[in-house]
């Protein structure tokens, strides 16, 4: 045995190789081009520090950072009928939706909760770009039609986040049906006396913004969220002139009349809050340490 070639080089080969570094420590803010700290900007609700680009969330992330304490309670959504047009493309529909759910860990584009924000409680529904576009489908007619009757049963307001593509292409026309089945959900909540409330993400296109992402009673935004039926490039192919700067983004369809408000994400629990009580008759939201919920204040 070469006790040089054996234990005396590996050893020095062992100070001066190069460490790998853990992956995915840093992410470049896609508008301004800063190298951003994971920790930094997940602390920031996955808004750049440098110049408040606001990148996109999973659900369950918008859900962890709006709730109180990140504590909500799911609500199961009737599952349709799997691959109703048996539809193929370069894949069937089926591995679509296999790979979908592997990368993102949930079942389908859409999640529906119920919780409470600054201790005033509601029924929230988002959307998941992530899978499959955020694309309507039978799913997600499916959600947001468990949302409005357990918001009902419960006498609830209703809070929806749209992130989406459009229409489910797979589907069909079964998923252009989710736009009138939706907007009789919406209708129920209007009968019950409710809230409902919508915060429009980039981006938000094509049937959603066509049925319930416009239907709220309140209209917010997130700062440069893309909200159109049709994209701006097709617009321009199709009359053959240049669009105005920032068509089609939320701060140009505030100032034209479609949105109520613009508001930056770390704003939203707040000023949720402060309209859904305002609608709903209750006092006003109290900032500070708060008793748990539904724990009675030990009296002095």
């Amino acid at each position: 045995m070469n006790w040089i070639t054996n234990y005396v080089r590996p050893t020095l080969n062992s100070f001066f190789t190069k460490r790998e570094m853990p992956e995915n420590l840093w992410e470049k803010c896609p508008s301004c081009g800063t190298m951003l700290f994971h920790r930094e900007l997940t602390d920031n609700s996955q808004v750049c520090t440098n110049c408040g680009h606001h990148m996109a969330l999973t659900p369950r992330e918008r859900f962890a950072s709006f709730f109180d304490g990140g504590m909500f309670h799911e609500i199961e959504v009737p599952a349709p009928v799997a691959d109703p047009l048996q539809f193929r493309d370069q894949k069937k529909y089926p591995d679509r939706m296999k790979t979908a759910q592997k990368n993102t860990g949930e079942k389908e584009a859409m999640l529906v909760a119920e919780g409470e924000v600054l201790r005033t409680r509601l029924v929230a529904v988002a959307q998941d770009f992530s899978f499959m576009g955020g694309s309507m489908g039978m799913y997600v007619g499916n959600a947001i039609i468990a949302a409005c009757e357990h918001a009902v049963a419960r006498k609830l307001p209703l809070v929806l986040f749209s992130a989406a593509g459009g229409a489910r292409m797979q589907e069909g026309i079964l998923s252009l049906m989710q736009m009138p089945r939706t907007t009789v959900a919406i209708d129920m909540l209007r009968e019950a006396g409710l809230p409902y409330i919508v915060v429009l993400t980039d981006p938000t296109t094509g049937g959603v913004t066509a049925s319930y992402a416009m239907l709220g009673d309140v209209q917010i935004a997130e700062p440069g969220a893309l909200i159109c039926f049709a994209g701006p490039r097709v617009i321009e192919q199709t009359i053959r002139e240049t669009l105005p700067e920032g068509f089609q983004r939320a701060e140009y369809l505030l100032e034209h009349g479609m949105l109520d408000r613009v508001t930056p994400r770390k704003e939203q629990r707040a000023e949720i809050a402060t309209i859904l009580r305002m609608l709903t008759g209750q006092s006003a939201v109290v900032h500070g340490d708060l008793p748990p919920p539904d724990t009675p204040v030990q009296a002095g």
